[in-house]
């Protein structure tokens, strides 16, 4: 008996969509490290999940391939576009610190 999750056409299509996710955020504008981190990860594990499951892969990839748009505004027809929207205006802030010295100390 076999997995279909881990089928070769099924593994095909999560690999394919992820890649065109990161291509439209790219796009847009948004930070993956940004969108990582919100909501400890759930938001991009939710927004991830709903790009694998999304059947307008066809007009994602011709909007990723138009380049004679230059609008950083994510599609209408993306069912991430509230998501995109969302991370547009921040940027990736540096990591906190260690409360603890570099040298492997106790502080």
């Amino acid at each position: 008996m076999t997995d279909f999750c881990f089928s070769r056409p099924m593994l095909q299509r999560i690999l394919d969509h992820a890649e065109l996710m990161d291509r439209a955020m790219k796009r847009v504008g948004v930070d993956a490290v940004v969108a990582a981190r919100l909501d400890r990860g759930m938001a991009w594990y939710e927004a991830r999940t709903r790009c694998i499951g999304c059947c307008n892969e066809r007009h994602c990839r011709d909007w990723l391939g138009r380049e004679d748009d230059t609008s950083s505004e994510p599609p209408e027809f993306c069912c991430n576009a509230e998501f995109f929207r969302a991370l547009q205006s921040r940027t990736s802030a540096p990591c906190p610190s260690p409360p603890f010295p570099p040298d492997g100390g106790s502080p």
